[in-house]
């Protein structure tokens, strides 16, 4: 549950109307190829796991793979980019608090901050158990949707509905060109970011090696499936051109299918899922933080871990440095947050494309051992090649996209900046 709430987000629920209207009917291509990217990422990561279990996060794949700069460089990106989302997703959710508590939005984020701070604090237990209902919520929600979506299409209840012409009668399969379907992957890549949150909560498990083996198994085919279904039976219920950008595509296709309170229940489902990727974002950055920090690489104080044995120095400086950011969304929301946002937008390609390598890497390294049979990985390294090959296509099309390319070049010139700055300390320390 950890996991596909990490993975569901809101940029399922609203985001998702974006690349709608930019592609039409094929943007469920683009959501299958990268699913599939995403599923495979999960797999490498769960074996690597599987097989030298209780290291920490994938970072610590990272260390063992391409050493010691790699994973400085990896784990900074990795918590700038969750950061960033735990400032951006405060404002978010007070936004949405707003139409129902008249106090002013930088108080309700702060108070947001302030709830998840304290349920991060406690033991990982309550972490775990918070996540499970909030993802819980998000889960039974797209079931629900899925079953009715199907049972409307069947004709089983409502009017009935002319899907073919609503998928095809519209522009056809390709209304925008095959170009449109090729700019709108970043985006749809950004609304499934999140599952790999798993592999460092079944870390603190009783039995890690078990529940990551589990949890990759089924995760990326759940995904798949999840997303696939439902962008496809929206596409079905309404035609493609009715959905606004910005507007959740669920409430419309509800609309259409005469579900009453469609918006109200929306709006509490994505209130639910800006709450739980706060919830993931504070915790995945103050682990990443802590084992920074136990390697050498953060500031010592940040690996102290309290008698609910999490790490609350961490837990503490992200909270602080999230509502910095939720801040810089309210007082400079077009210059320093627009900044933030180009800056970490595309690093998560490069942890990917890490944890491709460091799989291909590991795997080399383990054969003829004990390791070597837990990595099971078919066609082996030509589906790593394909996928790295993906992850590649995705910062590409980045470039290619003019709303997008700000982004690419500043998440490079972040990966660069964090480079230096491990260069830079390595010169500045006493040679042995």
């Amino acid at each position: 549950m950890i996991a596909l709430g990490g993975a569901i987000g809101a940029g399922l629920f609203v985001g998702s109307s974006a690349a709608i209207a930019a592609a039409g009917p094929a943007v469920l291509l683009a959501f299958v190829a990268v699913g599939l990217v995403v599923m495979l990422v999960m797999r490498m990561l769960g074996e690597m796991v599987t097989a030298s279990p209780g290291k920490g996060s994938f970072v610590a794949y990272v260390r063992l793979a391409h050493g010691d700069g790699a994973a400085f460089t990896t784990g900074w990106l990795y918590w700038f980019f969750w950061l960033v989302a735990l400032g951006s997703e405060a404002i978010a959710g007070a936004i949405l608090l707003h139409d129902w508590i008249s106090l002013p939005v930088w108080l309700l984020a702060m108070a947001l901050i302030v709830a998840l701070n304290l349920i991060n604090l406690a033991a990982v237990h309550i972490f775990g158990e918070c996540e499970f209902w909030l993802s819980l919520v998000k889960v039974i929600s797209i079931v629900l949707f899925i079953m009715a979506g199907a049972l409307y299409v069947a004709h089983v209840f409502g009017p009935g509905v002319p899907f073919p012409r609503n998928v095809l009668g519209h522009g056809g399969l390709f209304p925008h060109g095959a170009a449109a379907v090729i700019s709108i992957i970043p985006t749809v890549l950004f609304t499934m970011i999140g599952s790999e949150i798993a592999t460092v909560a079944a870390g603190e498990s009783a039995e890690p090696a078990r529940n990551v083996a589990h949890v990759t198994r089924s995760l990326g085919t759940r995904i798949v499936l999840f997303y696939s279904l439902s962008i496809a039976l929206i596409l079905m219920i309404v035609p493609w051109s009715d959905i606004v950008p910005g507007h959740s595509p669920f409430v419309t296709a509800m609309q259409a299918m005469g579900i009453p309170g469609a918006g109200a229940c929306m709006r509490i489902v994505v209130l639910t899922a800006v709450l739980s990727c706060m919830n993931s974002s504070l915790y995945i950055t103050s682990r990443i933080l802590a084992e920074l920090a136990r390697h050498g690489d953060a500031p010592a104080l940040l690996h102290h871990y309290g008698r609910q044995h999490t790490p609350v120095n961490a837990i503490m400086a992200n909270s602080l440095a999230g509502a910095v950011v939720a801040f810089a969304s309210i007082l400079a929301p077009g210059t320093v947050f627009a900044f933030l946002l180009s800056c970490s937008g595309g690093v998560i390609l490069l942890v990917y494309s890490l944890i491709v390598t460091s799989y291909m890497v590991l795997r080399r390294r383990a054969a003829n051992t004990e390791q070597a049979a837990c990595f099971r990985l078919p066609f082996f390294p030509a589906v790593n090649l394909l996928t790295l090959g993906g992850v590649m296509v995705i910062f590409v099309a980045m470039l290619l996209n003019a709303s997008q390319r700000m982004t690419a070049m500043a998440s490079l010139g972040t990966t660069l900046f964090f480079i230096m700055i491990h260069v830079v300390r390595g010169r500045m320390r006493p040679k042995a």
